[in-house]
């Protein structure tokens, strides 16, 4: 504890921050934007050796080696393939200096310290990290049910009597079918843009 106190006083902690709208075109994560494809910055929390930037489509993270290395790792993750569970705020106690927002993101765990001072602005990030986690959960259901359905649909028709040519037609119709089915289905319960779930939330 006397540690954490001592760098905090020092200014040495990694404790972050969550950087104004205003100023996004100053963080370096606003280069690895995909500004050409309507990617849009929506919260970003920077420390001295990390930037976290949610945008619209993905989480960015600038992932510093240490406070004085100018090295540093970028890594992508987009909500539609990596799913977001497991979110969670830690309010700070009498004596913290931070607040923790934890989540999942695929097989990665993010564990991200900020100032107290920015409670309110993070207790947004965690309703729409929450909401884009309930959204992503009730597609996967649905199209496990879609899945289902159409499995049960192969099976009914795989036991009508038939003539031998006409069961091949019959099959060709319904992989061509069932192929453009599925397609259509997977883009409806993929979402790939969040952007309204952070329109929704985000006050800062």
């Amino acid at each position: 504890m006397f540690g954490k106190l001592a760098a905090d006083a020092l200014g040495l902690s990694d404790v972050g921050s969550v950087i104004k709208p205003k100023d996004y075109d100053k963080v370096d994560a606003d280069d690895y934007i995909m500004h050409e494809d309507d990617e849009k910055i929506f919260f970003l929390i920077k420390s001295k050796s990390d930037e976290y930037c949610f945008t619209n489509k993905a989480l960015i993270h600038l992932d510093g080696t240490s406070a004085v290395s100018k090295k540093r790792t970028l890594r992508r993750y987009n909500f539609s393939t990596n799913k977001i569970s497991n979110v969670t705020l830690e309010t700070a106690g009498t004596v913290d200096l931070d607040v923790e927002i934890k989540f999942n993101l695929g097989v990665e765990h993010y564990s991200i310290d900020v100032h107290k001072k920015h409670l309110e602005e993070l207790k947004d990030l965690y309703k729409a990290l929450l909401k884009i986690a309930e959204i992503s959960h009730e597609n996967e259901v649905s199209l496990a049910y879609a899945a289902k359905s159409l499995e049960v649909a192969s099976t009914t028709l795989s036991r009508v009597t038939s003539t031998e040519s006409k069961l091949v037609d019959q099959f060709k119709e319904l992989n061509t079918a069932a192929f453009s089915w599925l397609t259509d289905t997977r883009k409806q319960y993929t979402v790939k843009d969040f952007g309204f779930v952070f329109e929704r939330y985000i006050n800062n």
